[in-house]
């Protein structure tokens, strides 16, 4: 029954148990019927709840497949790996840039493994590669609805499906193939196993959530711990049990974390060197080296030996200024932060109206599960130092649609209450205000729309605050112009994103925003060829960003990759498969468009950044000694600017590309292919 005390003092509850749709297909009989139920829902539940999410959940999968190709290869970095996963279980397992397993990509391979497995089975494609992605987050909004429902109900979930649905951040990585969305899926996941945890305290529920993290962690590394510490105080608070068990479950859920993520780990630590490919992004050859100081701590610090950009200088980087408006600043604010402030208002509300429940009330701890999320991930992000990219704030659209959905729901069940329905009325004026700035910073484009929704806003926000009590009608007609308003602009720009193809290392959601960077290599307007190569070896600066290709500046650059001409792409598949790699290049973005062209491995000397020390000078003369590398591909200066020494200073401890194509050009020949400079490794010079 739902609580009508006279002063809130917690969450309304729904008139049946909510369970979720998962629950369904678990309990209900063997046969038609259970899939009868699946379609059709539970008795309990309203008649327009599973309709409702089916509809979402295609509207979502439209919305993320719909002018797919339009992207090509996307990241052609990630592709041309998921190419290299296709052909070789080695370069499969250890995650390697290449067939040859010369060298691996900066991230573990879970992410690769999905698409390395789609390759495989149907080809290299666009589709191939970018159909999964965008499964993954049908998949992530279906698990966050039934996350959501299963403490509240069916309209607080559906609210913060869609909210993740259309933040136009993860419109743009659901369509993409770097790791934050497998990342998102699996923490959705353990916030899902957290939520069951904290209903009987099982151990199995609590251990699963750190499983699903450590596969995180195989991931995207340690950026899948910063939901940690608030899953284990949430437990140690809320979990309906003694404390020592308490205690002990989150050590058994450590423990998970450790195993799962640990495996790999130990396997790549303990195979012989000399047989596995060069771990990219560490500057030792280690992959404890990869998670503690590029991809770990040096992220938050700014000092990442082997970065481009180099680390924080009088207060700022490369990256940005730190800060606590980061994820409100003009180049981030419209990718997430459309309703973060609309959050972050319901999450206080509602932990001040739960003030007096009891400890272990299931609902407030759902709350606190989406509430530490948001505050420990944003803050990190607001704060680090080092490499930060604005999509990797698609980590934080989960826990605002948890919040929304959460918030909007339980507090429009108390409106009849003036203290709720003011925090309900604030949070809807906060976000048509929020929603006329963030559109206001793309002013030329569909201006009317920031009208609109700050008018509209602030009216049904008003009309709220001043109405105890509505009749069913203008209760259903102030609710739908309340999500209309609140998602009209995330919509937009969501929108946006899916008609114009995205590639590069550094795409950016919406429309380009004034006084941001728009997105290395961010939008295609006019669509991608296939591959996402630019024709004719690309030219022209990015906005804000480095040339990435262009006279004298070789095949492509440091943020996206070029598809050889004709020419060049059939002397590589000249009797190709006498070796071991077609062609080595410096920096693995220009490796990635030869190596997507021809299928074929190319290594890519001193990996994605130009900077790892990989290979050295001796041991790429014993390769070519050895028969195994047919031409060195001449990269302009050295890859865009960017090669052995490293892009806009990033710091290296070896100039690995700079000797190597000193010692090739005095050895060997120069010749021209196709308007590229290249070295036939298998002819020295008289003098070589």
């Amino acid at each position: 029954m739902t609580i009508t005390s006279p002063a809130p003092t917690g969450f309304p509850v729904s008139e049946h148990p909510v369970d979720s749709w998962v629950d369904a297909v678990a309990s209900a009989p063997a046969g038609t019927g259970r899939w009868r139920r699946v379609i059709a829902g539970r008795p309990e539940d309203p008649r327009w709840a599973r309709p409702a999410m089916w509809g979402l959940l295609v509207a979502t999968g439209l919305l993320y497949i719909i002018n797919l190709a339009a992207s090509g290869y996307a990241n052609a970095f990630y592709s041309a790996a998921s190419q290299a996963g296709s052909t070789s279980w080695k370069a499969f397992f250890f995650g390697s840039f290449d067939g040859g397993n010369a060298i691996t990509v900066d991230k573990p391979p879970a992410s690769l493994w999905v698409t390395d497995l789609s390759v495989r089975a149907f080809g290299l494609s666009s589709w191939s590669i970018l159909v999964p992605e965008a499964l993954i987050g049908v998949a992530t909004v279906g698990l966050l609805y039934a996350t959501v429902k299963r403490r509240f109900n069916a309209a607080a979930g559906l609210i913060a499906g869609a909210t993740l649905a259309l933040t136009p951040v993860a419109t743009l990585m659901f369509r993409f193939n770097n790791p934050d969305a497998l990342l998102v899926l699996l923490l959705v996941g353990s916030a899902y196993a957290m939520t069951r945890a904290l209903e009987k305290a099982q151990t199995k529920w609590i251990v699963l959530a750190g499983v699903l993290i450590g596969f995180g962690f195989l991931t995207k590394m340690l950026q899948a711990f910063l939901v940690v510490p608030g899953f284990a105080a949430v437990y140690l608070f809320a979990a309906p049990t003694h404390w020592w068990r308490r205690v002990r479950q989150v050590l058994y859920s450590g423990l998970a974390i450790i195993v799962s993520a640990g495996w790999w780990v130990a396997i790549v630590t303990l195979w012989p060197k000399s047989s596995r490919p060069f771990i990219g992004g560490s500057q030792k050859n280690s992959i404890l080296d990869l998670i503690f100081g590029y991809n770990g701590l040096g992220r938050i610090s700014g000092n990442e030996t082997g970065s481009v950009g180099g680390g924080r200088t009088g207060g700022t980087s490369m990256w940005g200024v730190p800060g606590i408006t980061r994820m409100f600043n003009s180049e981030i604010g419209g990718q997430v932060a459309w309703l973060i402030p609309t959050a972050l208002i319901f999450l206080v509300g509602l932990l001040w109206l739960s003030r007096r429940m009891p400890r272990a009330d299931g609902r407030r701890g759902a709350l606190l599960i989406w509430g530490t999320w948001l505050i420990a991930t944003g803050l990190t992000f607001s704060f680090m130092a080092g490499i930060f990219h604005p999509y990797y704030t698609v980590a934080l659209a989960p826990a605002i649609g948890a919040l929304v959905g959460i918030g909007a729901v339980s507090l429009w069940q108390y409106r009849h209450q003036l203290v709720a329905r003011l925090i309900l009325a604030t949070g809807i004026g906060t976000a048509a205000i929020w929603a006329y700035l963030l559109l206001q910073r793309t002013s030329a484009w569909h201006p009317w729309l920031r009208f609109v929704v700050l008018l509209g806003g602030l009216v049904v926000a008003a009309f709220i605050a001043a109405q105890p009590r509505m009749s069913r009608v203008l209760a259903v007609i102030a609710a739908t112009v309340a999500i209309s308003i609140g998602l009209a602009g995330p919509f937009a720009y969501s929108v946006a994103t899916a008609a114009a193809g995205k590639s590069g290392s550094i795409p950016s959601a919406g429309p380009p925003v004034a006084g941001g960077r728009g997105g290395f290599g961010g939008a295609r307007p006019g669509g991608a060829r296939p591959g996402g190569a630019q024709p004719g070896g690309g030219t022209g600066t990015p906005q804000g960003g480095p040339p990435t290709g262009g006279p004298g500046r070789g095949m492509g650059g440091l943020l996206d990759a070029t598809a050889p001409t004709a020419a060049l792409k059939s002397a590589l598949l000249a009797d190709a498969g006498k070796y071991t790699w077609v062609a080595a290049i410096v920096g693995s973005n220009n490796a990635s468009g030869l190596q997507l062209a021809t299928q074929k491995p190319v290594m890519s000397i001193g990996g994605f950044n130009g900077t790892d020390p990989s290979p050295t000078l001796a041991q790429f003369q014993k390769w070519v000694s050895e028969g195994k590398i047919h031409y060195f591909i001449g990269s302009g200066s050295l890859g865009g600017g960017f090669g052995g020494g490293g892009f806009g200073g990033g710091k290296s401890s070896t100039g690995t590309g700079a000797s190597i194509a000193t010692w090739v050009a005095a050895h060997y020949t120069a010749k021209t292919i196709g308007g590229q400079t290249v070295y036939d490794l298998t002819a020295p010079t008289s003098t070589g």
